[in-house]
C-alpha cells in the first residue's frame, strides 16, 4: 500500500478552510452546553444542537475541499481538520450517552477505536513524525457518524417520522463504526510501513 501525502502550498494561517476549521472548534462546546443541558434541568435545545451538528458535516466537506481548489492547503489546517472531527465525534459520544439516547456500548466500541488511534499517534512522535494525512476512508466514515447523530436526536419521539429517522440513523451509524475502525487499522499498517522503511 502507497502512503498518500498532500503537499502543504501556504504557510497562511488566516485562509478560509482553516476558519471553518476553527469555527467547527468553536461549535464543540456550544454543542455540549445545548445537548446536556437539560440534564440539568435547563429547557430542550436539540434542534439548535442538531443544526450545528449539521452544519460541521458541511463545514467538514468544504474546508478540504476549498483548501484544494483554491491552493490552501496548509500544516495547520493539516492538524485543524482531523482535531475538529474527532472533537466532535467524542463529545457526541459523550452528550447522547449522557442523554441516555446512544447506548454505552456502542460508545465503547468508538471511543476505544480513538484510543487505538491514539496509540498509533504516540508511536509515529517517538519515531519523530506527525500526524499522518486524513485518509477519504476516514473523512467517509467521520461523514457516516456525523449524520447519524443529529438524525439520532430526531428520531426521538413517537410516530413514523422518528421511528424512520431512528432506522436511518442506526444504518449510518453501524455503516460509520464499521469505515471508521477500517480506515483506523489502515492509519496503523500506514504508519508501520513509514518506521519499517526508516530501519
Amino acid at each position: 500500500m502507497e502512503v498518500q501525502e498532500t503537499r502543504v502550498q501556504t504557510d497562511r494561517v488566516l485562509t478560509i478552510p482553516n476558519l471553518l476549521s476553527m469555527a467547527r472548534l468553536v461549535g464543540v462546546p456550544v454543542f455540549l452546553w445545548l445537548i446536556l443541558w437539560p440534564q440539568f434541568g435547563g429547557p430542550n435545545h436539540d434542534g439548535w444542537a442538531v443544526a450545528i451538528l449539521m452544519a460541521s458535516g458541511v463545514s467538514d466537506y468544504l474546508d478540504g475541499k476549498l483548501a484544494r481548489r483554491w491552493g490552501q492547503v496548509s500544516r495547520l489546517g493539516q492538524l485543524l481538520d482531523p482535531a475538529a472531527d474527532r472533537l466532535y465525534v467524542v463529545s457526541t459520544l459523550v452528550g447522547l450517552t449522557w442523554r441516555e439516547i446512544l447506548p454505552w456500548w456502542v460508545t465503547t466500541i468508538l471511543v476505544a477505536r480513538e484510543a487505538f488511534v491514539l496509540g498509533v499517534l504516540l508511536i509515529l512522535r517517538r519515531h519523530d513524525y506527525g500526524p499522518l494525512q486524513v485518509t477519504f476512508l476516514g473523512k467517509a466514515a467521520t461523514f457516516n457518524l456525523m449524520y447519524a447523530f443529529p438524525l439520532l436526536l430526531l428520531g426521538q419521539g413517537d410516530g413514523w417520522f422518528h421511528t424512520t429517522t431512528a432506522a436511518v440513523s442506526w444504518a449510518f451509524i453501524w455503516w460509520g463504526t464499521v469505515l471508521y475502525w477500517w480506515a483506523g487499522i489502515l492509519y496503523a499498517v500506514q504508519a508501520r510501513q513509514i518506521i519499517k522503511a526508516e530501519s
